[in-house]
């Protein structure tokens, strides 16, 4: 309590030495002031500041030649207006007089003082101090005011403490919404943040993404940039260049050619001007003398649908001007009432003697010398900011109509303390000529904003009402065909540092704006998200893009089908070579016993056309989708079947070539053979060989069904996992060392008899068995695609075919086309034939 109480005293000692100082031999005017049960003071700039050196404590005499305010007129008219309105209403606090004091606030030190004036106790000019504010009566229960975020927070910050109901008519800046420190600062007229909001989305509108921005010396323009920064650079939006008005400044003095140099170096379409009325004057007067055109300049609410700023000589030149107004909004006899006043008979000026006391700044001479063609005209921007300062007296009338129970229809004329009003107004919820007003919980108005832009296709400046906006949450709403742009062609302009990248490419910033960057192809297999354009994004595992591409696509499954054209010559092939085994096997059980089958291998021939069958069936595994059974069984019987056949092959020719050549020179060794069966032995030895092989292989490299994904980017290959695996190659390399055997044993069996020599036909075959083979690895290396499995195919039966084809077909010829071969005695000839050649030999 001792710090109030200090407070209190240094308040007290500010308004003694303010009297001190300024407040002798004054006059002040009766319109200034009402008498009434209860009283509301407002506060209102009908004069400008008047800037310059002060070297004592004073209170500025507003008053003063050539500063007269036309719009701070308007607001004080208003208050005057909506008190008498109230006082002759009989439903809006009936039986009760309303009484002000207004003030002209056109300084610092003057809205000080006149705060100070509000606090003291009525009929004297001092504050008492007690122990319990909530019980002090100051001379008003409310203020009415003042104009700017300055003023209003230092009287904000000098009325909270005793909760005296602060409603200001036009200060927006959101740090006065903060209840800590403002507890009892109510206003008519939005608040900063959402104005910077609806500016922000205005940009985006209009895909503005390169702006500069400029805003005034004091809490609204630097506030309102602050939060305007922060907020578009969380929308991506990139601020080029950033500069504050100051208050010294001057049409085309240095600072503000510097800002103007700078404003033309940033090379941005859009500028955003979030600056005071006075400021703004001062920064577009620059702006005509730089030649700044063809550009858009955003005007905060302060200065839209000024003609203080439309009214400047070439100021049709600079473009195109947008802006956020507050809603426009009239009140129904306001110019009526100040024509009254111009005609009515006004009391003489009061003198303020020695032995009384008055306010310093209650007095406005040229208010007095208006006439009906010489008064100040009430503008759009006026009459919506009258509006607010209106909308204001009547909301803390309708708290004072809840507060003294008028809705009996008899007000109580008890003692009213501010604290007790502040809370009914914030409750109020009443309709003001089809308006509702209502405050939210940080004293803001419920109301919108209207979208402006400048027109001067008429013979004189107006603007046109463009769009919209609502809260909670804000939205905008803008009709873009009412808005003329600068430029013959009437579009758009742009305001960005790099232009939009084609499709597919993603942003790679340059410098330190993100919104400055390179375009660059994203690669295949990633896309580019629109929700983050700088980076390209990896496609799904089931899916691919091509090279600059801004979406995936599905991939395309194949595998070799059923159905093709090239499935159906293979299954035709294969099935028929099925079936020529069979025939051969029907055909060698039908002369089991003739020379031609028994010189073949006898019973060995159905061996080999088994194992050559098996192979065959191997190779239907491999159309259709692949599963773990045709997967296992493709290769695998197709590796054991040809090696069986290869191994059959191989001991045959070996057997004739020993017979023929060497069973003479090593009978020991060739009855061993016999008696031991030989080739029966090594038959057996060399497929479970082979099955050894092909069992270890699908036991540790098991052939799998797999989604291929490597291959080409925009197709899934469904194949098995064998080609690669040491099994298989073990596998195949075994069957080449059989090939290569049966290769030499029929080679060296060239010369024997012509019923018994095989070397023509069986070398052509195994040639083929290797070409084929060699092509296929040759093909796998260079080609991955669905057909890969068709190639394999095709080498597999060329082998079985050339197999079957060199060994059996010839036997089958001399079986059906020449019986006459097929007897013993033409054997017995060939082989003395033979014996007769080696004799000679």
């Amino acid at each position: 309590m001792s710090l109030l109480a200090a407070h209190l005293v240094s308040l007290q000692l500010s308004l003694s030495c303010c009297w001190a100082l300024s407040c002798h031999n004054t006059e002040s005017s009766p319109d200034f002031s009402l008498p009434g049960d209860y009283l509301l003071a407002g506060l209102f700039p009908l004069h400008s500041d008047c800037v310059g050196v002060r070297r004592r404590p004073m209170v500025t005499l507003c008053d003063r030649p050539n500063s007269f305010n036309g719009h701070g007129y308007h607001l004080f008219q208003a208050m005057r207006f909506g008190i008498e309105e109230i006082n002759n209403s009989t439903t809006l606090l009936p039986n009760v007089t309303l009484g002000y004091q207004l003030y002209d606030v056109c300084s610092e030190s003057a809205n000080v003082y006149a705060t100070l004036n509000v606090l003291s106790t009525l009929g004297t000019h001092h504050i008492e101090i007690q122990a319990d504010p909530s019980h002090y009566s100051p001379a008003a229960l409310a203020v009415i005011g003042p104009d700017t975020t300055n003023h209003a927070a230092t009287a904000a910050a000098l009325l909270s403490p005793f909760l005296v109901p602060v409603i200001s008519y036009e200060a927006s800046s959101v740090m006065l919404g903060v209840k800590r420190y403002y507890p009892s600062f109510l206003r008519t007229i939005p608040s900063d943040k959402y104005q910077v909001e609806i500016m922000v989305l205005l940009l985006q509108r209009f895909g503005w993404v390169w702006i500069s921005l400029v805003g005034s010396d004091g809490d609204y323009g630097q506030l309102g940039v602050q939060a305007l920064e922060e907020q578009a650079t969380q929308q991506g939006i990139c601020i080029a260049f950033k500069d504050i008005i100051p208050f010294s400044a001057q049409p085309g003095n240095e600072r503000m050619q510097s800002m103007m140099y700078h404003l033309d170096r940033a090379r941005t379409t859009v500028v955003v001007v979030f600056s005071s009325r006075q400021l703004a004057r001062v920064f577009f007067e620059s702006v005509v003398l730089a030649k700044l055109t063809a550009k858009v300049w955003i005007a905060s609410e302060d200065w839209a649908i000024s003609r203080h700023i439309s009214s400047l000589p070439r100021i049709w030149g600079i473009g195109t001007v947008l802006g956020v107004a507050i809603q426009q909004k009239l009140v129904p006899g306001l110019k009526e009432f100040e024509e009254a006043y111009v005609w009515a008979k006004k009391a003489a000026h009061r003198p303020c003697s020695r032995d009384s006391w008055c306010s310093s700044n209650q007095l406005c001479r040229e208010c007095r010398a208006f006439t009906v063609q010489q008064m100040p005209t009430l503008g759009a921007f006026s009459m919506s900011s009258a509006y607010n300062a209106y909308r204001a007296v009547y909301a803390a009338a309708h708290g004072l109509h809840q507060l003294l129970g008028c809705a009996s229809g008899a007000c109580s004329r008890d003692r009213v303390y501010p604290w007790q009003l502040l809370e009914q107004i914030r409750k109020v919820n009443f309709l003001l000529h089809e308006d509702t007003v209502i405050f939210n919980d940080n004293g803001d108005p419920l109301s919108g904003y209207d979208i402006i832009a400048w027109d001067w296709s008429g013979p004189k400046w107006t603007f046109r009402v463009i769009g919209s906006s609502t809260w909670p949450p804000v939205q905008l709403d803008i009709n873009k065909t009412k808005i003329r742009w600068h430029g013959e062609d009437n579009q758009v302009p742009e305001s960005v540092c790099s232009s939009n990248c084609l499709e597919g490419h993603q942003r790679v910033v340059v410098g330190f704006y993100h919104c400055c960057f390179e375009c660059v192809p994203c690669e295949a297999g990633t896309f580019l998200n629109k929700s983050d354009l700088h980076s390209c994004q990896p496609c799904g595992k089931e899916e691919w893009a091509p090279e600059g591409s801004e979406s995936c696509f599905l991939r395309t499954v194949v595998f070799l089908t059923w159905h093709e054209p090239i499935s159906w010559v293979l299954l035709a092939a294969n099935t028929l070579l099925l079936l020529l085994v069979a025939g051969t096997a029907g055909l060698f059980a039908w002369h089991l016993d003739t020379p031609v089958v028994r010189s073949a291998g006898g019973r060995l021939c159905f061996f080999m056309l088994g194992s050559l069958a098996g192979g065959s069936c191997g190779l239907y595994g491999f159309f259709g989708e692949p599963t773990l059974a045709t997967c296992l069984l493709r290769q695998g019987l197709f590796a054991l079947g040809f090696a069986i056949f290869l191994s059959c092959l191989t001991i045959r020719s070996f057997q004739l070539v020993f017979i023929f050549k060497f069973s003479a020179k090593v009978p020991t060794f060739y009855q061993a053979w016999v008696q031991n069966h030989g080739p029966r032995l090594f038959v057996v030895i060399s497929s479970m060989a082979q099955l050894l092989i092909c069992v270890t292989w699908l036991a540790v490299w098991t052939p799998l069904p797999t989604r291929d994904y490597q291959r080409f980017p925009q197709l899934v290959v469904l194949d098995c996992t064998e080609a690669n695996s040491p099994g298989f190659m073990v596998a195949f390399a075994y069957n080449g060392l059989l090939s290569v055997s049966a290769f030499a044993c029929s080679y060296l069996g060239k010369d024997l008899p012509e019923n018994y020599n095989e070397a023509k036909c069986v070398t052509f075959s195994l040639l083929l068995n290797f070409v084929s083979w060699i092509g296929f690895f040759t093909t796998a290396s260079v080609y991955q695609g669905k057909y890969l499995p068709a190639v394999n195919v095709l080498a597999a039966l060329s082998s079985l075919s050339s197999g079957f084809s060199g060994y059996f077909l010839p036997k089958c010829y001399v079986i059906l086309c020449r019986p006459d071969l097929n007897s013993t005695e033409h054997f017995q000839a060939s082989i003395q034939d033979y014996t007769r050649r080696c004799g000679s030999t």
